[in-house]
């Protein structure tokens, strides 16, 4: 997402944070690039879940958003999860982003038309509801086992130092076993959700601000503490 303006500076924010953008503009700024790494190599990509956007209209004649809302929203009873789509604002009570973009001064980046992002993220939810949808991801009420096995085989995925499934990290516990997490991020916000195999534990954290390599640090070891810890209350 380095060609969006809203996300790289201060004044790009101010001038463009409520543009709308069409997945097929997102996919050519993308294609201006090249390639990251060679075929076969992992490396984690944005722009990929805004072509897995783009491949589900096609294939059902329903935007990802209405297929997420009837498939998972729905059905799980997620109320304080929603999609956005262009609207910049945040229904409800929340915590407010902050980005100083590298440099600068501090801006409140809570107003922020996500089809910036698209399917790659532009969902708003809470901690609760995130908790409830990983649950329900493992414990097979969204998908049948092969469908689960599949997202959950893991290849190496090195600048992550852990394994990668279908939009999954694999972590090991310092307790013992593992958890599946996946962490996303926009200016201002950071979230992680995590995910014991059994679907008996669950944490999420919030952390809002830039952030850096330390915060991630301390995201994990609080998914490690809070895991464990509920792993030996059990």
């Amino acid at each position: 997402m380095g060609d969006i303006p809203a996300l790289n500076s201060a004044a790009g924010y101010r001038a463009e944070r409520l543009r709308t953008y069409t997945p097929e503009e997102l996919v050519a700024l993308a294609m201006r690039h090249p390639a990251p790494n060679d075929p076969g190599v992992w490396s984690y990509s944005n722009t990929n879940y805004i072509l897995a956007g783009m491949i589900i209209k096609k294939v059902t004649g329903h935007s990802w958003a209405d297929e997420v809302n009837a498939r998972i929203i729905g059905r799980l009873g997620l109320t304080r999860t929603s999609t956005p789509g262009t609207s910049a604002s945040i229904p409800g009570a929340h915590a407010h982003g902050y980005s100083a973009f590298g440099i600068g001064t501090t801006l409140d980046v809570t107003e922020f038309n996500a089809s910036a992002v698209d399917a790659s993220g532009s969902i708003i939810s809470s901690a609760d509801d995130l908790s409830r949808f990983y649950t329900a991801l493992f414990d097979g009420r969204l998908l049948d086992p092969a469908e689960l096995d599949e997202m959950t085989t893991a290849v190496p995925a090195p600048q992550l130092d852990a394994e990668y499934g279908l939009g999954l990290a694999k972590f090991p516990l310092p307790c013992g076993g593992s958890y599946f997490t996946h962490v996303g991020s926009v200016s201002g916000y950071r979230a992680q959700v995590s995910v014991t195999p059994d679907a008996t534990r669950t944490a999420v954290v919030l952390a809002t601000g830039d952030g850096d390599k330390h915060t991630q640090e301390a995201m994990s070891g609080l998914m490690d503490q809070e895991l464990c810890r509920s792993k030996v209350q059990r």
